[in-house]
């Protein structure tokens, strides 16, 4: 049998070795939405999902920007841009990961790929707008990207105090792996 083929096993398979190691990770492609043509406004709605409600989703989110026009103050930017602009303030650069060292949990901070930068910002901008108490989840997102697009807010304070674990930790950084 050749090494790199899988091996079934009572009706579940078994992963040789070799056959690991050389396994890519594709990275998911999104396509844009239909209103503003931007594949990030779908990555967003798919994590506002729940139980499936994909349409929902978008309602939210384009309720959300409908919010953020009427409710932006005197900001001269669109509702896409106030959007994004949240987004880059929200994302995080450092990120802590635990590791067993002598028998001591130490730690350690580690630099994040652009990717995942932006999945953090998604979720906890969603977080913090799920959290919110009030009106619906559409108003809550609206605010919580008016006030993470000027740098305050629920989100921005999480950002912050990852940033300053991360900034405390930082005399174990040697230890990554």
């Amino acid at each position: 049998m050749e090494p790199n083929v899988l091996k079934k096993k009572n009706k579940s398979f078994i992963y040789q070795k070799d056959y690991l190691r050389k396994l890519k990770i594709r990275k998911k492609t999104y396509l844009p939405d239909s209103k503003f043509n931007d594949p990030l406004v779908t990555r967003f709605v798919s994590h506002i999902i729940k139980k499936g409600k994909k349409t929902l989703a978008y309602k939210i989110f384009y309720d959300s920007m409908k919010s953020i026009d009427l409710n932006k103050g005197n900001q001269k930017m669109g509702a896409l841009e106030i959007w994004k602009e949240a987004l880059k303030n929200v994302m995080p650069h450092v990120e802590i990961k635990a590791r067993r060292v002598g028998g001591s949990n130490i730690q350690i901070p580690v630099i994040l790929p652009s990717e995942i930068k932006i999945t953090r910002a998604i979720k906890y901008l969603i977080e913090s707008a799920r959290k919110r108490k009030g009106k619906s989840m559409a108003d809550r997102l609206a605010i919580e990207s008016i006030a993470a697009s000027k740098g305050e807010g629920m989100a921005v304070k999480s950002k912050e105090n990852l940033q300053k674990m991360a900034e405390a930790n930082k005399a174990f950084s040697h230890f990554r792996f």
